[in-house]
């Protein structure tokens, strides 16, 4: 027997198998632990380059600032920027919330009863199609420059995304579980809580991230709009002073915001559906079987 054949051989036995095995999961570690450190160096990275293009160029501050410059804006303004980011983010959290409270309870009345679906479907995607912007000069005309009308924005721009994730996961049950249950002695109840709502988390956690990204733009959209206050008041304002370190400032805060709910969201997801087969591969638990 040559010595390709034994070592063919070796891979491919028991102890082949092991060693694939060892260094999938070797693999999967190194990547769950060192992928922020990726993600930071790539950062480094653009910062440097940015800031190289800034001084080489010598570009004028209105038009390209220096990371530098950016973060002295932030700090010489750290006080105004920590109050309109509160006002920003109660904004986001408060059009975010009541979007989750009304748009799962709506998904589940319009997959239970085809009389609700047939008369209040076709009129939610008739408000999801109009610009949201176009709505927002109208409720300032309703409800004033205060914290109501950029909620309302926030609201209906994060409604549909969870409503129709909702609706696709509540329809996509197993049918044979839903069986199994109902053989058991289960009624209606017992199969929504059993089967289909179980069924349906992970997609109602996909429009929540969803949602959640978009929320932040709602509250922006709705302080562009008429606002004496938040986030995007302060960007309106750095726009009409030329004050560009300001504006990078602003953006770099919201963006910051975005990515912190989103995986504050993400870490929900993970602590309510462990068991599902997204957050198992991502925790790094299982790896796929040898072949």
């Amino acid at each position: 027997m040559t010595n390709s054949a034994t070592a063919n051989i070796a891979t491919t036995g028991p102890a082949g198998q092991s060693t694939r095995s060892t260094v999938a999961a070797r693999r999967t570690l190194w990547e769950k632990n060192h992928r922020w450190l990726i993600s930071v160096l790539v950062g480094v990275v653009v910062l440097v380059a940015w800031q190289a293009i800034a001084v080489l160029f010598r570009l004028p501050t209105y038009i390209l600032p220096t990371p530098v410059d950016a973060a002295q804006s932030l700090w010489n303004n750290r006080i105004e920027l920590g109050e309109a980011t509160l006002v920003t983010t109660g904004e986001v959290l408060a059009g975010f919330i009541i979007a989750v409270l009304v748009s799962i309870p709506v998904a589940m009345l319009i997959v239970s009863f085809r009389w609700f679906e047939t008369i209040v479907y076709p009129f939610l995607v008739m408000l999801q199609t109009v610009p949201k912007i176009a709505l927002a000069p109208l409720f300032v005309v309703w409800f004033g420059f205060g914290i109501l009308p950029k909620i309302l924005v926030t609201f209906l721009i994060c409604f549909f995304p969870i409503l129709l994730d909702t609706m696709t996961g509540l329809r996509s049950s197993n049918p044979d579980m839903a069986s199994l249950v109902r053989s058991m002695g289960g009624g209606k109840w017992a199969v929504f809580s059993k089967v289909r709502f179980p069924a349906a988390l992970p997609h109602v956690f996909a429009g929540v991230k969803v949602a959640i990204t978009l929320a932040v733009v709602g509250a922006v959209v709705g302080e562009f709009v008429g606002s004496t206050q938040g986030l995007g008041y302060l960007l309106l304002r750095a726009n009409a002073n030329l004050d560009t370190p300001l504006l990078f400032a602003a953006i770099a805060i919201l963006t910051v915001l975005g990515l912190v709910l989103f995986y504050a969201v993400s870490l929900l997801e993970r602590l309510v559906i462990p068991w599902h087969v997204s957050q198992r591969s991502e925790s790094g638990s299982t790896t796929a079987p040898a072949i």
